[in-house]
């Protein structure tokens, strides 16, 4: 796994529940999350993975209007970097530590939180030949920017994946959501879901192709996320970043002759 870098499209198409009472509306948003593991030395890798929000729209109600309307735009940036333990080290297990912000890029107020946010993300699992296990979790705390609120949340995005014959693999999906600063109803967002995925060869580079279905079983009452169906493509490259960061001489670029195999 430290030796290639997965490049990450997701498509989320989610269903909205805009309160008690109020419509269900439709509010899709388009992600491009690298996951760049680059080597510090032989032993150790720094994973560093954005989240760029290129499209996100957003329902929301209209003050003093009495309706809802959807802005569209860029959201925030979000940015972990983990130190990261090599297999040569600890075999399947996939462990990492270290800080992750959020960096108010979003085009639109309604597209972002308006916050420079800053803290721990933490990273625990299991490799093996037929499956995967572990978990991801962020949470960010604010310390400055103009909007409107203070922020403290958590996004915990287990991951689980038995993998089948012919690049096939079935598993959970879904990012346990939750805002530590909301009250009541508000708090928490709880999927139940599953993702079907396919490994094919696109010329020289394998290519994930996944489809996922998710239903909130807990979500915040007023625009809270209610179902979502995920189209996830991600394509895995090898590292164009070779040799360790710590011994300038080693450093190679580009991509190889010889792709290694994912």
């Amino acid at each position: 796994m430290s030796s290639l870098w997965s490049i990450t499209i997701q498509q989320n198409n989610n269903l909205v529940t805009t309160g008690p009472g109020g419509p269900t509306l439709y509010s899709p948003n388009l992600f491009f999350q690298p996951v760049v593991p680059v080597a510090l030395t032989d032993d150790w890798n720094l994973i560093t993975r954005p989240v760029i929000p290129l499209f996100v729209s957003q329902q929301h109600p209209v003050p003093g209007k009495g309706y809802v309307e959807a802005t569209a735009g860029i959201g925030d940036i979000i940015l972990a970097q983990m130190l990261s333990p090599s297999p040569k080290l600890v075999g399947g297990w996939l462990l990492g530590l270290g800080p992750t912000w959020i960096f108010p890029a979003a085009s639109s107020f309604w597209t972002g939180q308006g916050k420079w946010q800053v803290g721990p993300a933490a990273l625990a699992g299991y490799l093996s030949d037929k499956w995967i296990l572990g978990a991801f979790a962020q949470n960010w705390t604010s310390f400055g920017g103009s909007g409107p609120q203070s922020t403290n949340g958590m996004n915990l995005q287990p991951f689980a994946s038995y993998f089948l014959p012919d690049g096939w693999s079935v598993g959970y999906s879904g990012n346990i959501l939750a805002n530590w600063k909301a009250t009541g109803g508000n708090a928490w967002t709880v999927p139940v879901g599953v993702s079907v995925a396919k490994v094919v060869k696109l010329g020289p580079l394998p290519v994930r192709f996944a489809l996922a279905g998710q239903y909130m079983v807990v979500n915040p009452r007023e625009f809270g996320q209610k179902w979502n169906i995920q189209l996830v493509i991600a394509p895995v490259l090898p590292k164009l970043v070779r040799g360790n960061l710590l011994e300038p001489n080693s450093l190679q670029f580009g991509m190889p002759k010889h792709p290694p195999a994912p």
